[in-house]
């Protein structure tokens, strides 16, 4: 069993402050024993980090007080003349140590941003996640990739316009009902961006495999108990019932 938190922000005015806010939420979830945490896409006032260190110097901290991972969102960052929106993993040891780069550019991202090219696993104790940044759930084979590297629940820090919310939410099930995988999909809510953030876990009942959503209104922090376990099977009949064909 594994407790899986999920962030939902609202609008700062400065980066210190959305910091202030958040940590808050996470010292709430560090004393529920959350083991891991997800935030989303861009959420702070200024999304070009320069050192993730000192910016997240307080979430490193409650990270180590808690033995918590936690998944910041993700950020410009320029590193070798290079930027990319990057996603930096905050271990339980408070260290800042592995990133995970967005693989697909999002319309004007298309000429900013250098594209990342792995989609890589990382641990959190004995269970193993991956991360999709926002526009990456769109294509199939990020998540399915993950899954097959041995993935056991996919992360999503995602900044959602409120009109794409609706399909937003198909897109997160979907994905999470081809791999048989739990989600978490962290989004941001102000005017313009639609919150709605979730928590996809799946049941099966006669043979059916149905999502079931927690979602989150407002400035809030949730966490649920999960099994992650129990989805092992489900993949593996999921997956020998692929045929190849032309």
């Amino acid at each position: 069993m594994v407790k899986l938190g999920i962030i939902q922000t609202k609008s700062c005015n400065t980066n210190e402050e959305g910091v202030e806010r958040v940590a808050k939420i996470l010292n709430k979830l560090g004393k529920k024993e959350t083991q891991i945490v997800c935030l989303p896409e861009q959420w702070l006032k200024n999304n070009k980090i320069l050192d993730f260190d000192t910016t997240f110097a307080k979430f490193k901290k409650i990270a180590k007080e808690y033995n918590m991972t936690i998944i910041p969102g993700a950020f410009y960052h320029t590193e070798k003349r290079n930027t990319s929106i990057v996603a930096p993993i905050i271990n339980s040891e408070g260290e800042i140590l592995e990133k995970q780069e967005k693989i697909h550019p999002f319309d004007y991202e298309k000429d900013i941003i250098k594209p990342g090219n792995e989609a890589k696993i990382f641990k959190a104790g004995r269970h193993k996640f991956g991360i999709i940044v926002c526009y990456d759930m769109v294509f199939s084979d990020v998540s399915n990739k993950l899954v097959k590297k041995g993935a056991q629940v996919l992360i999503s820090p995602s900044r959602i316009v409120r009109r794409g919310i609706e399909p937003w939410h198909m897109y997160v099930q979907v994905r999470a009902l081809e791999n048989r995988i739990p989600i978490l999909a962290a989004n941001v809510e102000d005017r313009k961006f639609g919150g709605k953030s979730m928590l996809v876990d799946l049941k099966e009942k006669n043979k059916v495999m149905v999502p079931k959503l927690t979602t989150l209104n407002g400035e809030i922090g949730v966490t649920k108990d999960l099994d992650l376990d129990i989805y092992k099977k489900s993949r593996e009949i999921r997956f020998s019932d692929s045929n190849r064909f032309d």
